[in-house]
């Protein structure tokens, strides 16, 4: 087969400007949640202007454009009032427990000067250091704003110190700060302890996952089409090229399968990858030809795939028949009854002997595979009781039998009693 050196260097372009070249997923976000970095600016621009301290918290599911909206505002903040405003960025991810989240505001307040000559004996030495530093300004202070990404895991650290002291000096006409938690959890303020909860200010932003299946279609075509700087170079290829993207893109089958997969889309970035993928197909495109509809079809194909039917697809014959027993008792047990592993393995133990020509695997050996398949999370112990032997204790499974069922009929050099017994269960 020929390649088309035309092809291949469209797709390097393409490639480069996705990755290297105009930012348009931040441009796109920025008009999707236009409101909310504009209601989030004017708070902090109370704190930053007129010394108001105030609490906010930014709710909303992961991929919806929380931190998006937060760096957003924080950047327009910064344009106008760099050297006016302190920023300290803490993440319940890295900052585990109080003492390190101290010690990470004292490091971006720039304050280690002052501390590395003191000498502070406990947690406690530390945190009223940093309060007198806070209440020692005024509102005439530099206003200082907190933001704490994954808020909720602040709020399990033990007393809930550092939120408390935020929060009461957010209340105070001290130094001006605002405090902007980012959290994935709508139930956040319930975690709080009641005195916390007294000195948050209670606002809020709500944010969705609002793109719009239009803005997914103008968003694809704009990654597929060649610039007009490589137009200008290679002009009769790249204007066969944009046209082509144009009539794919309106292509009935094309557009059936993109809204088929609208409703798993949540950002731009699944776009973008969207989009890198039917660059990346394009390149193997023969000479003189343009891209063609499979190669939309077949990243669509590729994107569809689902992460815990590559995971059974990867595991072993033995593990296989233990999830299919695994399948069979509780399609058995309707109610959704639990099952431990000496159910599975009498359960397979039967199969093997009387209907399949493979040789039964030890008890320990099987028990080692049905330890894997715990931590893969394919199966999951209802309690963690350690009163039980292993072999007892009660398992649910975590996949379902139409996955099951998937996964066996996809299955490399999958024996065929095996595949029977996946889809009929007759042992008596």
């Amino acid at each position: 087969m020929v390649v088309c050196n035309d092809a291949i260097a469209a797709c390097d372009i393409l490639m480069e400007e996705m990755f290297n070249g105009t930012n348009l997923d931040v441009q796109v976000q920025d008009d999707i949640h236009a409101q909310n970095i504009y209601d989030l600016k004017c708070l902090i621009d109370k704190c930053v202007l007129y010394g108001e301290s105030n609490s906010i918290l930014v709710v909303g599911p992961r991929g919806c454009g929380k931190t998006h909206v937060v760096d957003s505002t924080i950047a327009k903040v910064l344009k106008n009032k760099q050297d006016d405003v302190s920023i300290v960025r803490l993440n319940g991810l890295l900052q585990t427990d109080d003492n390190i989240a101290l010690e990470e505001i004292t490091r971006q307040l720039k304050l280690e000067n002052v501390v590395q000559d003191m000498v502070f004996g406990s947690f406690e030495q530390k945190m009223q250091f940093l309060l007198e530093s806070l209440r020692a300004g005024s509102k005439d202070s530099q206003p200082i704003v907190f933001i704490l990404d994954e808020f909720d895991l602040f709020a399990n650290h033990r007393n809930q110190t550092l939120l408390y002291n935020l929060f009461d000096i957010a209340q105070t006409k001290q130094t001006p700060i605002s405090v902007i938690g980012v959290t994935c959890r709508l139930d956040v303020t319930e975690l709080l302890e009641k005195r916390v909860k007294s000195r948050f200010s209670h606002r809020y932003i709500y944010m969705f996952h609002r793109l719009a299946f239009s803005t997914l279609v103008d968003t694809l075509a704009f990654w597929l089409k060649l610039p007009d700087k490589y137009c200008k170079r290679k002009a009769s290829y790249a204007i066969q090229w944009n046209k082509r993207m144009d009539t794919l893109l309106q292509d009935s089958q094309i557009k059936d399968e993109m809204l088929f997969r609208f409703n798993m889309i949540t950002d731009m970035h699944s776009v973008k990858q969207m989009a890198a993928k039917i660059v990346g197909n394009c390149r193997d495109i023969e000479a003189t030809s343009l891209p063609e509809e499979k190669h939309f079809l077949e990243a669509f194909k590729v994107l569809e795939l689902d992460c815990k039917a590559a995971m059974l697809q990867g595991t072993s014959i033995l593990e296989l028949c233990l999830i299919i027993a695994m399948k069979h008792l509780t399609e058995i047990y309707e109610s959704g009854e639990p099952f431990n592993f000496q159910m599975v393995y009498a359960h397979y133990k039967k199969f093997s002997e009387r209907k399949s020509s493979m040789k039964t695997c030890p008890k320990p050996i099987a028990m080692k595979a049905f330890e894997h398949l715990i931590d893969l999370e394919i199966v999951k112990p209802v309690d963690h009781s350690s009163a039980l032997l292993k072999q007892y204790r009660s398992m649910r499974l975590l996949v379902t039998s139409k996955e099951i069922e998937n996964a066996v009929l996809h299955y490399s050099g999958c024996p065929a009693d095996v595949k029977r017994w996946s889809f009929i269960d007759s042992i008596h």
